[in-house]
């Protein structure tokens, strides 16, 4: 694919097609790798983004309980030792 160099303010840049955008994930940032004579373009992976914000929601709400108690009536740990 063929794009253009454009200018912006006092430097220069591209426009990524938005077909590309939605394809790869790509919302405001991108990573930059320059190697071997080439520039590549890698979409930045956060797949946690915004957990903390969620959990701290969730222990404000009481959404945060266990499911069910960590150690069970009939567990027995004699045979760990």
């Amino acid at each position: 694919m063929e794009i253009s160099i454009i200018k912006i303010g006092n430097s220069k840049g591209f426009r990524l097609p938005k077909i590309i955008l939605e394809k790869y994930n790509i919302s405001d940032k991108v990573e930059l790798i320059m190697e071997k004579g080439q520039i590549i373009l890698k979409p930045i992976s956060e797949p946690r983004k915004g957990w903390d914000n969620a959990f701290k929601r969730m222990n404000k709400e009481g959404d945060d309980q266990l499911f069910f108690e960590d150690v069970f009536e009939d567990e027995n740990f004699d045979e760990w030792n």
